[in-house]
Order: C-alpha cells, then sequence, then structure tokens
C-alpha cells in the first residue's frame, strides 16, 4: 500500500474558496495535506516535526533549534554545501524554518516550474542529511549569535523570566535558543561530543509518524499525491511516540506572586497571568475568545475605557498566552502610563472587579453568538495570503486538532457552552495568579537576576485577602457588558464594476484633491481600502511640527478609540498616520459600514479640540517611543542614518526629541488650525465601492474640509506641493558615516553597505533586479554561513522615492563594521567571477526566474492596494510597471547585464557611487576609537547636514495637482 486515502474526511473550508484538499496518508505514517491550487503563482511546502525544545536533553539547551540550523547544509542525495537554498532562491522562492516547543518547523516556496526539484531536496532534510562535523562549529556560532541579537530584547527576556519562575522539573523552565555556551563549552568540559548526540537526536526523533506535511501545488490533487509519494514515502518511522509534557509547569510556589521585574526601554507594563485547563480541550466552545473578548474590550464601559479615561493606560490585550496540550496560560498584559505604575494596585483591584462582574453577569448566549458571527465571516471571506504563509500556519494545526478542523482550527467557536466558558472563568481567580509588573523604576531595587538574559528582578507573595483588599480600594466605576455591535456587516454582496478596469484610473482633479480608483476585479471579496493623504505644508516645516503632527494623528484616534473598537472587532479597520507632508487616513476591511467609520474619523478631525488630559497621556507615549529609538538594533540603526543621509526632508529624531518637553496642549491647540489652513488630498479608493460612491465619499470629505461659509483648509499655492529629493551622490566616490551604537549595553555592530545606482528607470529598474536576485544566496553564503560574520545578513534592493540602489546589511558581535566593509568588497570581487562564468542557461534561467517573481499575482486587495499607492507616494505612477519590467527582462542580454555590474557595482568601477554607514557596538568600540584619525578622511562624513547640503539633489517624481515636475 503506498498511501492510504482519507477521502471519508471533509475539510471544512471557506465559502469562496476555490481550491481542493486532500489528506492522505503514506506508508510510513506520515500525515499530508495536499492543495490545489491552479490559479496559483508559487507552489509551496511545509513540514512540522513533532519534537521541539522541550525535548532538549539537560546541559544541552538549544539542541533542537541547532538541529534545525544543521539541516539546510546538505543532503546524501544534494552533497553540495548549502545547494538547497541556492536551488530555492535561483527560483524565486524563500526558506526558512523555526523551533517551536513541541514542534520544529520547514518550510519554502519556488516559482511552480522549480517545484519538483525542490520537494525533493527539501525531503531530504528528513531522509538522509549530511550533518558535518565542519559544518557544526559554523553553525553553533550562528545560533550564539541570533541569541546575541535577542539578549537586549523586552520580548525574549520577559518572555524567558516568565519561563524561568516556574518548576524546574518542567520544560517550559528551559533555555530554548541555545549559544556557544550550551552547545559548545559546557558540553566539552563535560567530555560530550555535541554532534553525536545531535546526530542521536536527529535518528530518534525525527519519525515520519511524529511528522505533519502541507504541500501547495498548482497541480491536480492526484499528481501531487503522486510526487508527494514518490519523494517522502523514503523518510524512516521508527513509530516513535509524540513526546508528551503532563501538568502545568507552575506550583503553588509560582503563584500568587508579584514579579517586578526591569526591561532595556522605557515605559511601564503590568502582565497579569493565570495557569488555565488548556484551552486546545474546547476550542469549538472557545472560552478563551469569549473571555478575551470581554475583558479586552476598549468600548464604553469597558476596563480599558476606564483605566483610559483615568490616565493609568494606553493600551491592553486580553487573551489566551502561552500553552500546549498539557497546559495553558490566559494573560491581560496593560501597557500603564507614568500615573498607572503608581497605582498598580488599583488597577489590578479593577481587573478583578471586572472578572466578578463576569462572574455577576453570567456567561450571556447573545454575547457567544455575535462572536461566533463574526468569526464565521471572518473565516468564510478570509483573505488569501502568501502560499509559504498558508502552509506553515496549517501545518502548525495538524497535530493538534482532527482533519476535518486543520483550515478553522480554534479561530470559529460555534458550541455554546455554558458551563465550559464558567470553568476557565472560575480559574481566573487571586489564588492562582502571576503578576509581573516591568518598569525602569524598579532599576537598583532588584535582588535576583534570571540567568539567560540577565534581566534584574524580585519576587514577592500576594494573598487573596490582599487582592481583595485592592478591590475594595478599586475606584467605584460603572463596569458593564459590551452593547450590540452595530459594525458587523449585513450586506456582503459584491457590487459589479461597470466596467473591468485593470489600473487604477483618475476619478477627478481638483484644486483641492486627487481621487485614484480601483474596483476589485480580482478577488471577489466584500471588502475596500480607502486612502486619505492629506498634504499640509506646515505639517512637516521643522522637527516641532513633525513631533505635533504627530501627537494630533494619536490623539485623534484615542478620541475614537471607544466607537471605533466595535468597527475593528466587526473586521473594519482604520489608522491615522504620519506621512511625508502632513497625515493620512486608511480605512481596510468590509465594505458595509465603512462609510459610516470614515465619515466619523473625518468629523473628528475638522473639529478637533486638545484635551489636556489626553494630551499629557500622549505627549508622554510619544516622549517614551522616541526615547527608545535608542535601543534600536544596531542594523536599524544603520538604515535610519543611511535614509537621514540621503532624504532632503528628513528631520532627525533626536532635534525631535529635544523639542518635545517644551511643547503644551496650547501648542497643539494653535497648531492644528495652521496645519490644515493649507492642504492638498491625494485619495485612493478601491475594491468593493462602486465609481459614484467612492467620488460621494470624496465630496463629503471635500465638503467639510473646503466649502463650508467658513472652510478649515484652502487649496495649496503650486509652489506649496512639497516634492521628496534625494542626495545624488559623487560618482567614483566610496562615502563613509561612522556613529557610536546609541546603546552602550549593545554588543552588536552593523554594517550599511549602499550602492546607489540610477533614477527609476525600467531597463536599469530589471539590470538592478536581476543582479540583485543572482547574488543574495551566493552573498548569504559567504558572508554568514562560510565567514559566520552574523546571524543578519542580507543583500537586498533599496528605494528612496524612485531612486534605487543596492545594500548590503550586515550586525556582528564578531567583527567591526570596517572590517565587515572590507569582507562586503571582497565578496563583489570574489563573485565578479562567478558572474562572468555564468553559463547563457544559467543566466536564462535567473531571467526566467526573475519574470515569474514578477508575475505573481496580488494575493488580496491590501497587497494590491499598497502596490498601486507607492507608485502614487512616489509619484512615479507606472501603474503597469510588472508588464514594462518584464517586457524589457524578455530583452536583456548576458552582456548587458556584465556591463551594468562592470559600471555600477564592480569595485572601483569609475561610475560607482557608494556610501557606508557604521554603527560600531560595545565589543568594537575600543578598536574603534584607537584606529579613528583626528583628521576628517577623504569620503568621511563628519557632519550629516553639511554633507547633505553639499551635493547635488535628484529630480523628484512628485508635482503639483497636476502632477508638474518641479
Amino acid at each position: 500500500m503506498a498511501a492510504v486515502c482519507k477521502d471519508d474526511v471533509e475539510i471544512l473550508k471557506p465559502r469562496t474558496d476555490k481550491r481542493e484538499y486532500r489528506r492522505i496518508v503514506l506508508k510510513n505514517s506520515l500525515q499530508v495535506l495536499l492543495i490545489s491550487d491552479p490559479e496559483t503563482d508559487k507552489c509551496a511546502a511545509a513540514m512540522d516535526v513533532g519534537v521541539g525544545s522541550f525535548s532538549d536533553p539537560d546541559g544541552l539547551e538549544g539542541l533542537a533549534h541547532f538541529l534545525e540550523h544543521m539541516l539546510f547544509y546538505a543532503s546524501e542525495k544534494y552533497p553540495l554545501e548549502d545547494s538547497y537554498s541556492k536551488y530555492i532562491a535561483e527560483h524565486g522562492g524563500s526558506t526558512n524554518a523555526f523551533t517551536a516547543s513541541e514542534s520544529t518547523n520547514f518550510h519554502f516556496d519556488v516559482n511552480t516550474d522549480g517545484f519538483e526539484e525542490a520537494l525533493d531536496r527539501f525531503a531530504q532534510f528528513f531522509i538522509k542529511p549530511l550533518m558535518s562535523a565542519d559544518a557544526t562549529t559554523r553553525e553553533i556560532k550562528a545560533v550564539d549569535s541570533e541569541n546575541k541579537k535577542n539578549l537586549l530584547s523586552d520580548g525574549w527576556r520577559m518572555s524567558q523570566l516568565q519561563r524561568h519562575i516556574s518548576m524546574e522539573g518542567h520544560p517550559y523552565h528551559k533555555f530554548s535558543t541555545g549559544n556557544w555556551d550550551t552547545l559548545e563549552v559546557r558540553p566539552m568540559a563535560k567530555g560530550v561530543d555535541t554532534r553525536q548526540v545531535l546526530l542521536k537526536f536527529y535518528e530518534e526523533n525525527y519519525s515520519a509518524n511524529l511528522m505533519h506535511l502541507v504541500v501547495y501545488s498548482k497541480e491536480s490533487l492526484d499528481k501531487t499525491q503522486s510526487l508527494v509519494q514518490d519523494k517522502f514515502q523514503e523518510i524512516r518511522n521508527s513509530n516513535r511516540s509524540f513526546m508528551s509534557f503532563p501538568g502545568q509547569p507552575c506550583s503553588s510556589e509560582h503563584l500568587q506572586i508579584l514579579v517586578r521585574a526591569v526591561p532595556i526601554k522605557e515605559g511601564n507594563k503590568l502582565r497579569i497571568v493565570w495557569p488555565i485547563t488548556p484551552a486546545i480541550r474546547y476550542y469549538k466552545e472557545g472560552p478563551c475568545r469569549y473571555l478575551g473578548h470581554l475583558i479586552g474590550h476598549e468600548g464604553e464601559g469597558s476596563l480599558f475605557y476606564f483605566l483610559k479615561k483615568l490616565g493609568w493606560a494606553t493600551g491592553l490585550y486580553a487573551g489566551k498566552g502561552d500553552g500546549t496540550l498539557e497546559f495553558s496560560f490566559f494573560q491581560v498584559v496593560i501597557d500603564l502610563t507614568d500615573a498607572g505604575h503608581d497605582h498598580m494596585q488599583n488597577i489590578v483591584g479593577l481587573l478583578f472587579k471586572n472578572i466578578q462582574l463576569l462572574q455577576q453577569s453570567g456567561v450571556c448566549k447573545w454575547i457567544f453568538d455575535e462572536l461566533s458571527a463574526v468569526c464565521e465571516t471572518d473565516f468564510h471571506y478570509q483573505d488569501k495570503v502568501h502560499p509559504i504563509d498558508y502552509v506553515v500556519n496549517i501545518a502548525l494545526k495538524m497535530r493538534m486538532y482532527p482533519p476535518k478542523d486543520w483550515l478553522v482550527g480554534s479561530s470559529m467557536p460555534s458550541n455554546f457552552n455554558q458551563g465550559i466558558i464558567q470553568m476557565v472563568l472560575n480559574e481566573l481567580s487571586p489564588d492562582k495568579v502571576r503578576i509581573f509588573w516591568v518598569s525602569k523604576k524598579f532599576g537598583g531595587c532588584t535582588d535576583m537576576v534570571e540567568p539567560w538574559y540577565g534581566t534584574a528582578y524580585s519576587i514577592e507573595k500576594v494573598t487573596t485577602s490582599r487582592i481583595q483588599e485592592w478591590m475594595s480600594l478599586a475606584p467605584n466605576e460603572n463596569l458593564h457588558l459590551p452593547a450590540p455591535n452595530i459594525f458587523i456587516p449585513a450586506d456582503l454582496s459584491l457590487k459589479d464594476p461597470e466596467e473591468k478596469i485593470k489600473y487604477p484610473v483618475l476619478l477627478r482633479k481638483s484644486s483641492y484633491s486627487r481621487v485614484w480608483y480601483k474596483p476589485d476585479t480580482m478577488f471577489s471579496s466584500p471588502k475596500a481600502y480607502v486612502k486619505i493623504d492629506f498634504n499640509c505644508p506646515y505639517a512637516s516645516n521643522s522637527p516641532e511640527a513633525q513631533v505635533l503632527t504627530s501627537i494630533f494623528a494619536r490623539l485623534v484616534m484615542d478620541y475614537l478609540n471607544e466607537f471605533a473598537y466595535y468597527a475593528e472587532v466587526a473586521g473594519l479597520y482604520y489608522v491615522i498616520s504620519n506621512a511625508e507632508s502632513g497625515f493620512k487616513v486608511t480605512l481596510d476591511g468590509y465594505n458595509h459600514k465603512l462609510r459610516i467609520l470614515l465619515e466619523t474619523v473625518v468629523d473628528k478631525i475638522a473639529k478637533f479640540e486638545v484635551k489636556p488630559d489626553r494630551f499629557s497621556v500622549i505627549k508622554e507615549r510619544v516622549t517614551q517611543d522616541y526615547q527608545n529609538l535608542k535601543f534600536q538594533k544596531p542594523y536599524h540603526q544603520a538604515m535610519y542614518y543611511c535614509s537621514l543621509l540621503l532624504e532632503d526632508d528628513l528631520w532627525p529624531w533626536m532635534e525631535e526629541l529635544e523639542v518635545l518637553p517644551n511643547i503644551k496642549a496650547e501648542d497643539l491647540a494653535k497648531f492644528v488650525p495652521m496645519m490644515l489652513s493649507r492642504a492638498f488630498l491625494e485619495c485612493y479608493m478601491a475594491g468593493n465601492i462602486e465609481r459614484a460612491e467612492a467620488e460621494s465619499m470624496i465630496e463629503h470629505v471635500e465638503d467639510i474640509f473646503f466649502k463650508s461659509s467658513n472652510p478649515i483648509c484652502q487649496p495649496l499655492f503650486p509652489s506649496q506641493h512639497l516634492t521628496n529629493r534625494v542626495v545624488k551622490l559623487e560618482r567614483g566616490m566610496n562615502y563613509f558615516y561612522s556613529k557610536e551604537g546609541l546603546n552602550p549595553s549593545d554588543e552588536n555592530s552593523a554594517l550599511l553597505y549602499y550602492i546607489q545606482v540610477h533614477r527609476d528607470d525600467i531597463m536599469l529598474n530589471v539590470k538592478l533586479q536581476l543582479f540583485a536576485l543572482i547574488a543574495k544566496q551566493p552573498a548569504f553564503h559567504q558572508l554568514r554561513s562560510v565567514e559566520q560574520l552574523g546571524y543578519i545578513t542580507f543583500l537586498e534592493r533599496r528605494n528612496d522615492s524612485g531612486i534605487r540602489g543596492l545594500q548590503f546589511i550586515i550586525q556582528s558581535t564578531v567583527k567591526g563594521p570596517e572590517y565587515i566593509d572590507l569582507r562586503v568588497q571582497a565578496f563583489l570581487q570574489m563573485f565578479e567571477t562567478q558572474l562572468y562564468k555564468m553559463t547563457h542557461d544559467e543566466f536564462k534561467s535567473n531571467v526566467n526566474a526573475l519574470i515569474d517573481m514578477k508575475l505573481e499575482k496580488h494575493k488580496n486587495l491590501w497587497e494590491e492596494s499598497w502596490f498601486y499607492w507607492k507608485e502614487i507616494a512616489n509619484g512615479t505612477l507606472k501603474f503597469d510597471r510588472i508588464e514594462a519590467e518584464v517586457a524589457a527582462l524578455r530583452q536583456l542580454t548576458q552582456p548587458e547585464l556584465i556591463d551594468f555590474f562592470n559600471e555600477y557595482i564592480k569595485v572601483g568601477a569609475p561610475q560607482k557611487r557608494t556610501l557606508s554607514v557604521r554603527v560600531v557596538g560595545k565589543e568594537h568600540l575600543a578598536e574603534y576609537k584607537a584606529t579613528k584619525s583626528e583628521v576628517v578622511q577623504p569620503g568621511e562624513i563628519d557632519d550629516i547636514f553639511s554633507f547633505r547640503k553639499s551635493l547635488p539633489l535628484y529630480g523628484s517624481f512628485r508635482g503639483g495637482a497636476g502632477h508638474i515636475k518641479l
């Protein structure tokens, strides 16, 4: 028997889903879900292996994660190192993996013509991998580098602290990533050979019956089934049982505790956690979803509504936390203001009063039914996503759910069971609580240190009577259940576009606005996307203006929160955010009630008033966000400095932070009318909206802002239409800018090596894209895998307002940025030989791979809208860019690519323009200071703004209302 077909299992799928699904079990007991999608441009596969970090042997923390890394190197059938990743990259794909507590997930996607061989190479991970001794040390270093990049991340630190404060005998307590110490130093001291233990771990745990495979193909189910049987039936089945880790990880010692912890970043947080019955056991009843919905609600009468009103909190999340088949946590996470930090006991008291309200109100069937209806609509009208994301998501569910629910998982609670919800609600009690209180204010006041990340903390016991006392002292607010949700869409019908419009059309243009319109002709979805960019010259003409605009945008959202939260629950989202020259309003979701939300948002902007109490809260949050920029990863700092060096209209955040303390509520009250006094609206309307509807919406916006008896806005003067200009680097110059890392505790350094190539041009674009595709994997292999410079290593294209280039980004604790700069140039010299030696067939194969990548269709309305909006925002307006670039690629010859490389990329090329941004971390600071010359070197940038002013600018693609080039 080659395979057992389980045709009797009908897999529940969305009503709008045209794909076909089939579950099969191979003779080696490998469970497989086959997906046939004749419309797909990419094929994908994900293998979820039922062993993870919980299975790490004692004293070898991170072994499962290390094994995940090692399987990428080579196999008996394909022994050339890194040939799997190289093949995937050359065929337009991507590949990755991750290690979770109880499983390890491997996945890839690839252009359709490369799928069969890619699948064969992928299968070898699980048949006969070569985990060579030579690769072992290198990949332990890669795991160590990955861990080092996480050491100053509060997310990793607080997650590990929660694990650390649990039973030592439970695997939840473990450190899962691994590092040089756990995988090399300690084993060696005990005489343990890590590689031998690794091979044994693989043999014992990588058994076919513990694996779940998802394969997403363009071919029919029968053909895909035949392919899968052929490739995967050789995986060994040793009939291993899934490792079981029964019992809760927390004993009474770890409950009823208050943990004070010191974070890296500014800000105060409260995380209240309870161990509960494993949520997965009742996924159809959805107790955590029901309770998370009510405790985490943000509408009037909710816990968050009152915390916000009191000025104590700026964010709240409630729902399921960590969990497996054997244990689960429920958590409430609250972002506190400084005032909220001072009222922690009141806040915990209010939370327990809210839980008491739910106890007294009883479990409400109408609330469950409403939530169930929203979830059902979301499932049946879900957007298509990229195949690689889809297969990973399903593979993770296959071990946890019966086959009929592999697609839906726990996303659609449908069985109302009062008893089960009540049971979990009862578990949210004072006698089981774990409170994690995180603030820099605890610095110097703690007496313990978590061993893996070095987080300072202290613990004290919190009795039930103490929490009851907090409840009695908490403010007497009128907490109540939410109202019925008016935003739930009742009309999910599809509008019939009057014409099949392939690209956005200019619906109307005036001195007030320009409106682009693109009806949905692709996705058959009852959703819409609306973006209105308010171009206001006064919004960005100084650091103060930039900060005031940011506070304004956040305040409007703050005022609308309790109203707009209902829309969010119902699948209709909005955001107001800073734009290059003003602010933009974006709405996205079900179109039925979208206009109600849009009109409410616009009205709130038009009638904006400053509420001093809310201004203070938002200003505090904005200040923290600015202060936390110094804790960015060094490679993010390098990317920021690169933008600051190149973009003519960018203010440095340090100046914005400097002006913040002096900004007052009255400054904002004076500023907003001035900001809005001159405006031009750039609008994009797409999706399930009729032409007349789109026009009517924008007319309404124009009426409010421009056409009242005392108009809020006047049209811009022609001279006021702002342009985004980019510095034009000098040919033949190698500029470099060095800066010490902003966080003195961060060991990591970073290099961004940028090659500026050209102003948007179809033929030059495709030459640059093709070079980047060909060089990407060799760069990763040489600089990361062979030279081990750092876990974060990548080569990518860069686009600054239509100015195209290439950038290498590497973050490292091993070497300083100056050395890495030399290694990037050495790579380019080495790669030059490979490029010259490339055969004509290899060249054509790469061209075809890039064409296939370009012809990949947008998966959903949001993705399509984002693509077209970039053209509008940059001013390039090449809506047919893909077709034009594909046509150019078909004409491109190999000598033309070589000429392009020799002119723009090659080391020492006379036309080459380069900029190296070097961020120096703690590990390399002494060396940097010792070698830094007092005299400014040729190409060295001493002052960013003098540099910007000394060079010419590229012409902007953006003009005025008539799109006149300035």
